[in-house]
This record gives structure tokens, C-alpha cells and sequence, in this order.
């Protein structure tokens, strides 16, 4: 859906715009923050802000059920310095987390978002831990980070975050309120966002459904809403090559009319044509589906396998770019392999339960080969050359060192030597964009000009700058939550106007 916003007559460029929805004469609810969106960095912004001491909070989501991309993620958090590391023999600082953010963005992440991430990373898997009731496992490796840092929740999936956010929700009373679509921000005479129009009942295959009501919001509204993967109009205005061809790990929600409401009061935005393909997803199955969950706990332990040429083509522990890029410039499905003894180590009951896995095998998402011969032949590789490649993967692994793509090897790797072995076939997703509303590190939404927009705030996948043209793995999660909690704490400081 793609929701348009008429400006003021006489609007000065790089000033605030008035939304042409004017302050009601009578308003029909008045809370204290508005929230829009029910994932990691919306209900994370709602306990802060209970914790905070705020009352009558109000938490909106378009959708019929909460939890938005954040409920069906990878199930993981970035945070540099924990005590499950400690344990784990991994050693790892802010620092080293802000300098993986800096490089793999290329230069172009805000350094003081990223700073604020990676100082904040470590305090904010304790508050979800003790605080929130968030359940931990393990600590895993994902591309393009220098060390395992990525906390995995015992459920492999998102849910194991937001449940126990919208389990604390409930304890706490704080209003969720779905099926519920924001249409206007509402601005005063002052220049301030004071409200929201919105319609409630509202069906999201139904775009003109719903009863509008105007709902007051003393401290601001914070915009969570995520980003714009599911809007094809939308994507393609910044990076044509991303039609409807291909799909998206997405939930059918992630259509970005916040960050275009907010566009038309005059905010900017930043890195709007870095757009993220998930390069861990499989044509055998849809959506964000199984294959991720084997395939991020797979790399390093098997190659990665041009299907026409059988000789490995990319780093496989690249960061998420190098690895997508490449993947499409092949045109057809790459396919990454390992053995049983790695599949079993380091994904089966850790990264993935073994029913996920079972299904997977059971859907053909992951493929079981007695030997590699059989693998061959399934995917009509040639298998002397596959032979000689995995020989020489065995050889740089057994090394720790690769000379022709200086993958990382990890010192629990057994060696690709016999089988059986288990295969994927990857092609790329839409999977997160990277632009989204400017901030400050205090999460207020810029304007045009640098100015912060009095009473409006963003958090999450809605803004941009934070992670630079790519995103490394599971550093959403920690920026959604930081940056949700930040915009509780401003908005709690503001008087209003």
C-alpha cells in the first residue's frame, strides 16, 4: 500500500511541512509516546519506556498479528564483550564491533550510530536477558564479523525475542493495538508532531478499510515501522535491478508508507539505494524459509560452488554483499555443501532445531548425498573438478588459511573428507534496506536540513545510516533494540508543545 500526503500551500523546501490532516478540533485517544510497529525496536522503545515510568503508552501495527520481520528473524544479537564469550574463549570488545560495522558499511555508516551500537551492545543483551526474560544458547558466527558475536535465543527464530517482549508488555499493561493503520503525522502550529491519523479495524489486503480516528500523543510518536523490501515501486525507484523478479525473506508488511509520510513533513533520507540481498536463501522453499538458518552456521566448514564451472567463485565467510553479489552474477543457484560431522557439530541443535532440520531434509531445502559422487550428479557438476576442489578446501582448511579467497576457518572444523554430505542450492532475497529516515544518535528524525523534527522519533529498519551499504548479520537486531530504547529515553525528556 502506498499512502500519499498532501503538503501545506507556500511550503518552504527545508522547512517543516504541514501534514494536510490539521489538529482535530476533538481528539478520540490521547496516549503518552505513540509507537507504530510491534517489532524489535517498537516494543522495545514500549518497555523502556515503562521502565522509564511512563504511563498510557500506545503501541499500533497495521497487521492482524505483532511481531512484524522481527518474529520470523534468524533468532540472533549482535553484542561484543558477554559473558557467554568469556566462557566461549572468544575474545571481543566495542571497539572491534564498531570497527566490523565501519568496514563492512564502506565507509559510509554514521560513526556515531554505529559507536552508540556497539558501546550499548553488550548492556542491552543484559537488559533483554534479565530484564526482558530472553533466553540464550549459544554464540555463533556470522559473515563478515572478525569473531563469533552473534547470541543466538533457544527458539532459532525471532520469537524467542518477541514473545517475551509482548509477554512483558501484557504484564505490564501497556496497549498493543493491531489491525490499526497510521495514515497522517498530524503537526501543530508550532511545528510539532502532536498526533497521528489513523484508521482502526483496518484490513491489510483492503487498503481503503478501517474507521479513522485521531489519536493525541504528548510525548511524540516514534516511527518503527521497519523497511520498504515488500514494495517493488518503492525498491526499484532506488535500485531498478530489484523488480518483482525477485522475492523476499520479508513478511507482506514491510511496504515503508512511514518513511514516505515522514517524507512528506520534510524529513530526510539517507542511503535509500542500499538495498540488502540475503544471500543464505533458497529457491527450494519461500520467504525468509529454513535454509538460513543452516546455511550462516555453514559457512567456513564446506565451499561454496559454482554450478556451472564446479570450482568454488567467493570468500564464503564474505560479509552478506560480497556473497549476494556474486550469487546473482553467476545468473542460476550456487550451491554450499559440508559434511555430517559439521552439519551435526555446528547446526543441527545449535543454529537450527532438528525438526526445522527434518523438515528440511523432508522439503528438499537441504539435499543428503551418500558420497561426493552422488552430490555431483544430482546437480550435474563435474565431478573431477568438484574432487579437486574439495580437496583443496580440505587442504586450506586443515591450514587455517585460504590463498585464493581468504575464507575464515574456524578450529572445530572437521575436514569435507567423507560422506555423507549435505547441500543447498542459494539465490538471493530482497531482505533489508539499508536507507530509511535520518536520525540523530538520540533518534530524533532529521529534516532536509539537519534540524531535528520536534516530536518525532524513528528507530530500527525506517532509518538509514547505521549500517552503510551492508549490513552484517545480526546487527539489526542490537541497532532495532538500542535505538527503540534511545527514542523511549528522548521522548521521555521532552516537554512537547
Amino acid at each position: 500500500m502506498e499512502t500519499t500526503c498532501a503538503l501545506s500551500a507556500g511550503l518552504v523546501f527545508g522547512s517543516l511541512a504541514h501534514a494536510s490532516t490539521k489538529v482535530p478540533e476533538k481528539w478520540d485517544e490521547t496516549c503518552s509516546l505513540l509507537i507504530i510497529g510491534t517489532g524489535f525496536a517498537g516494543l522495545g522503545a514500549a518497555l523502556e519506556s515503562h521502565y522509564l515510568g511512563m504511563k498510557d503508552i500506545l503501541v499500533v501495527d497495521k497487521m492482524p498479528s505483532a511481531g512484524g520481520n522481527s518474529i520470523i528473524n534468524g533468532g540472533a544479537i549482535a553484542a561484543a564483550g558477554t559473558d557467554m564469550q568469556e566462557k566461549a574463549g572468544i575474545k571481543d570488545n566495542a571497539d572491534l564491533l564498531y570497527s566490523d560495522i565501519l568496514k563492512a558499511g564502506g565507509g559510509l555508516a554514521h560513526k556515531e550510530l554505529a559507536r552508540r551500537i556497539a558501546d550499548e551492545s553488550v548492556s542491552n543483551y543484559k537488559w533483554l536477558r534479565d530484564e526482558v526474560g530472553v533466553k540464550f544458547k549459544a554464540v555463533t558466527y556470522h559473515g563478515g564479523h572478525s569473531v563469533p558475536r552473534s547470541h543466538a535465543v533457544m527458539e532459532n527464530s525471532g520469537a524467542g525475542f518477541i514473545n517475551p517482549m509482548l509477554a512483558k508488555c501484557k504484564e505490564f499493561g501497556i496497549k498493543i493495538q493491531l489491525r490499526t493503520i497510521v495514515d497522517d503525522l498530524i503537526v501543530n502550529d508550532k511545528g510539532c508532531v502532536v498526533g497521528v491519523k489513523a484508521r482502526i479495524n483496518h484490513r491489510f489486503n483492503r487498503p481503503d478499510s478501517g474507521r479513522v480516528v485521531y489519536i493525541r500523543a504528548t510525548k511524540g510518536v516514534l516511527i518503527a515501522s521497519g523497511g520498504f523490501s515488500q514494495n517493488v515501486k518503492m525498491r526499484t525507484s532506488h535500485d531498478p535491478r530489484l523488480t518483482d523478479a525477485f522475492g523476499s525473506t520479508n513478511h507482506p508488511g514491510a511496504t515503508g508508507e512511514m518513511i514516505q509520510e515522514a517524507q512528506a513533513l520534510g524529513a530526510n533520507t539517507i542511503h535509500m539505494d542500499w538495498i540488502q540481498l540475503g544471500p543464505w536463501t533458497s529457491p527450494d522453499e519461500n520467504g525468509f524459509g529454513l535454509a538460513p538458518l543452516a546455511v550462516e552456521s555453514m559457512v567456513g566448514y564446506g565451499p561454496m560452488i559454482n554450478p556451472t564451472t564446479s570450482k568454488r567463485f567467493i570468500k564464503e565467510t564474505g560479509n552478506r554483499k560480497v556473497r549476494a553479489d556474486a550469487i546473482v552474477a553467476l545468473g542460476k543457484p550456487a550451491i554450499i555443501y559440508t559434511c555430517e560431522a559439521n552439519m551435526m557439530n555446528k547446526v543441527v541443535g545449535k543454529n537450527m532445531k532438528p525438526e526445522q532440520f527434518e523438515t528440511a531434509l523432508k522439503n528438499g531445502v537441504i539435499r543428503k548425498f551418500d558420497d561426493l559422487k552422488s552430490l555431483a550428479d544430482f546437480y550435474k557438476l563435474d565431478y573431477s573438478t568438484l574432487e579437486k576442489e574439495n580437496e583443496k578446501f580440505n587442504g586450506y582448511m586443515k591450514a587455517m588459511k585460504d590463498p585464493e579467497f581468504d575464507c575464515m576457518f574456524f578450529k572445530d572444523a572437521v575436514l569435507n573428507t567423507k560422506g555423507p554430505f549435505y547441500a543447498i542450492r542459494l539465490w538471493p532475497r530482497v531482505h533489508h534496506t539499508m536507507g530509511g529516515l535520518e536520525i540523530n544518535e538520540k533518534a530524533q528524525v532529521l529534516d532536509v536540513k539537519g534540524n531535528p523534527i520536534a516530536g518525532l522519533y524513528a528507530a530500527g529498519e525506517a532509518t538509514g545510516g547505521v549500517h552503510g551499504m551492508v549490513r552484517l548479520g545480526t546487527v539489526a537486531v542490537a541497532d532495532c533494540i538500542i535505538f527503540g530504547r534511545i527514542a523511549a529515553r528522548t521522548a521521555n525528556g521532552w516537554a512537547g508543545c
